[in-house]
């Protein structure tokens, strides 16, 4: 399985999935989703999950990695540009890093949808995990990062993980 993005080039994530985007929600917060699209994904593959992640965060959050988007249960194999809030009912999403302390409390249903890439101190590496799965999901929107990893043990077809930069 392959997972490729029209919003990473030469390793780079473009501007508008993150702090320096125009799109933002009502606590500042970037919200215009990154495009993937997935190829070569098992045949048994029934639903896919994701998890987009900054290990650099860790040491500027207290020893947290700071988790962009989680979200379970996507049936296409690619998702446009702002998916998490222009098709967030065509799959469902769980709480980012931006409900945290660190984050700045923001509440739990601005939390569960994309919050874009705002490295502090200096360029940070983006990783998205893309797992192909033999099934649906039985999480609810809302959901917290280690719920999925329960309900997708044992599940797990294949993973990809893409992985670019973000500069503030």
């Amino acid at each position: 399985m392959t997972v490729t993005s029209i919003g990473l080039k030469d390793g780079i994530w473009e501007d508008r999935f993150g702090a320096k985007g125009t799109q933002i929600n009502e606590n500042g917060i970037p919200n215009y989703s990154i495009p993937f699209k997935i190829e070569d994904a098992p045949e048994e593959t029934k639903s896919y999950a994701l998890v987009l992640e900054d290990m650099d965060a860790y040491e500027v959050t207290n020893g947290i990695i700071w988790i962009h988007w989680v979200a379970a249960n996507i049936t296409s194999t690619s998702l446009k540009e702002n998916a998490s809030v222009k098709e967030s009912g065509q799959f469902i999403q769980g709480i980012n890093s931006w409900m945290t302390l660190e984050g700045g409390q923001q509440n739990q249903k601005l939390s569960s949808f994309y919050g874009g890439m705002a490295p502090p101190n200096k360029p940070h590496r983006y990783d998205l995990h893309v797992y192909a799965l033999d099934s649906l999901l039985t999480l609810k929107n809302g959901f917290y990062l280690n719920q999925l990893y329960e309900e997708m043990d044992g599940h797990i077809l294949s993973e990809y993980t893409l992985s670019g930069e973000y500069k503030n």
